[in-house]
């Protein structure tokens, strides 16, 4: 890990960074760090990486023991299909929020995020194409209005992540991600909510069964068929909400 410098907050930057070495795999689930030899390779005093420590470990991405210091926490499937329950009740009513409140130009935001997408799918880059991924969501999530929404969902993702589990390329191909956002993005623009937020319930759900099949193939011991089941219980439509 690279020193920090001065940016917004020193706190802020190091959690960034913190959660990239997390999510890269640099920083190793299962073993053990210190804040200060965190603090050493950051080139900072150790108040900051405590901070930002802290930070993450409300996440859930570390645990800190008194003490001893600090250990990455590797996400279970059943925390994996747990984090997506939360996306269902969470991000679909937020898509639905987004098409009801949208503008042309809050659309073009959402719009270039998308293309982002297509451009890394272009190239079968499937880290870009993961990368913009998120960057369509939470633009996306930004139009609902809700900052506090929007932290919670990109901590949920993080905290996914933190497994090194995704659907691209191992599930299914950059295009077909590319191609399952569609028609969440045809219908904010077309500014119909219920369209907004079914198209975004169906997206979820197919990626989380995407990733519970691709997981379970590495641990025999889990029925895919159980967790499916779970996932499914809170993936009931708006229509239905609604009657």
């Amino acid at each position: 890990m690279e020193p920090v410098t001065t940016a917004q907050t020193l706190t802020d930057q190091i959690a960034l960074r913190l959660r990239s070495a997390i999510l890269s795999g640099e920083l190793v689930p299962g073993l053990q760090y210190s804040a200060s030899g965190l603090a050493e390779q950051f080139g900072v005093s150790r108040t900051p990486v405590r901070e930002a420590l802290l930070e993450l470990a409300r996440a859930g991405m570390l645990r800190i023991d008194k003490n001893r210091g600090v250990r990455i926490i590797p996400t279970a499937l059943d925390e994996v299909v747990e984090c997506f329950q939360v996306r269902l009740m969470l991000e679909s009513p937020a898509a639905a929020r987004a098409a009801e409140i949208v503008d042309d130009i809050s659309f073009q935001e959402v719009q270039a995020r998308f293309d982002d997408m297509q451009k890394a799918a272009d190239l079968n880059d499937a880290d870009a194409t993961l990368r913009a991924d998120r960057d369509f969501h939470l633009a996306l999530l930004a139009l609902a209005g809700n900052k506090k929404l929007v932290s919670v969902l990109a901590d949920l993702r993080n905290l996914v992540l933190t497994r090194g589990i995704a659907t691209a390329p191992n599930a299914r191909s950059c295009q077909e991600l590319v191609d399952d956002h569609r028609d969440i993005l045809e219908a904010v623009r077309m500014k119909d909510p219920v369209r907004a937020g079914e198209a975004m319930r169906r997206h979820i759900l197919n990626t989380a069964t995407l990733l519970i099949r691709r997981e379970a193939q590495d641990h025999p011991e889990v029925d895919p068929s159980d967790l499916e089941a779970k996932l499914a219980s809170f993936g009931t439509s708006l229509s239905t909400l609604r009657e």
